[in-house]
């Protein structure tokens, strides 16, 4: 039967209206629910929010460090579910990775903890790992002192949402005196590997230093001494020259912590392999202390 005007859609059938909200995204149901009672309603429908959840929510959630049942008991509604998902990020894997939805897509969120990264001298006397009441997880990697910077993490492309742009970023806070980071940016490197033919990666110079932005914008070197600077430089180490154009600075995060975004990548429809994430300052030589890294969270990129 054909709808014959806007009021018509009124009367259709509640699970009617839920099959058409499935349809469309989290952020369309919930300004679609304020336009008539009849909307609301099926905007409460698990139907509706089951198609939201990822299709493999219950094997993500047993990985959970109480099995998960717990947390899925605990909700009677697939709505509620999925809004504590969107808010409270879950520790899986033994509490190495959180898992996440965003809120206004339901796409899949996630972050490697600084245990479950490869850091090069993380198990010496260069590093330290320690309990931040401030973390999602249990233990945080704190830079001491090192010269030779260098932190990579990996994911499977099939824990990711397919046809999703996604983005890295280094999640981390400082103590009050951050040293060795002023002067040389790092490289920030996300790489698609898989078993088919080749690869796809991108590289993007990043600033850790803290303050970086703000010494960007009230540096003033003279042309004459600016050149002479970069001159000296190249002759006393070739490589250690910033790429061209600016680099990326860090960000503050709701939370409370810092990001700065590494590089992104689309995620292919039925792609295999792994992203590969990582982050160095090996050229400049300087030794470098005072960061605390939480882990590389690797989210949906937002469009601009």
């Amino acid at each position: 039967m054909a709808v014959e005007s806007s009021n018509d859609i009124y009367a259709l059938p509640e699970d009617c209206i839920a099959t058409a909200l499935s349809l469309t995204s989290p952020k369309d149901v919930c300004r679609l629910s304020a336009v008539a009672s009849t909307f609301r309603s099926a905007s409460q429908s698990d139907a509706v929010w089951a198609r939201f959840l990822p299709s493999d929510y219950p094997h993500i959630i047993s990985r959970a460090l109480d099995g998960g049942d717990s947390l899925l008991s605990k909700f009677h509604s697939k709505k509620d579910l999925y809004l504590h998902l969107c808010d409270h990020p879950l520790l899986i894997d033994d509490g190495r990775k959180s898992f996440q939805l965003e809120k206004l897509s339901g796409k899949k969120c996630y972050m490697l903890s600084a245990r479950d990264l490869s850091i090069v001298w993380g198990d010496t006397q260069y590093w330290r790992f320690l309990s931040l009441p401030e973390s999602r997880f249990p233990e945080v990697a704190e830079l001491l002192d090192v010269c030779w910077f260098e932190i990579r993490g990996k994911i499977e492309m099939s824990m990711l949402s397919l046809g999703t742009n996604y983005a890295a970023y280094l999640v981390f806070t400082c103590r009050s005196m951050v040293h060795g980071f002023d002067h040389q940016s790092a490289e920030g490197y996300v790489k698609v590997s898989g078993s088919g033919s080749g690869s796809e990666s991108e590289k993007r110079s990043v600033c850790l230093d803290p303050d970086g932005a703000r010494r960007r914008r009230h540096q003033r070197i003279p042309r004459r001494e600016g050149l002479f600077y970069r001159r000296l430089t190249q002759m006393r180490n070739p490589e250690a020259m910033l790429p061209d154009g600016e680099p990326e600075y860090p960000k503050q995060r709701g939370d409370g912590w810092m990001e700065v975004e590494l590089g992104e990548c689309f995620v292919e429809e039925r792609q295999d392999g792994e992203l590969e994430v990582s982050v160095m300052e090996v050229k400049g030589g300087n030794w470098k202390s005072g960061i605390i890294i939480q882990g590389i969270e690797i989210r949906p990129k937002e469009s601009k």
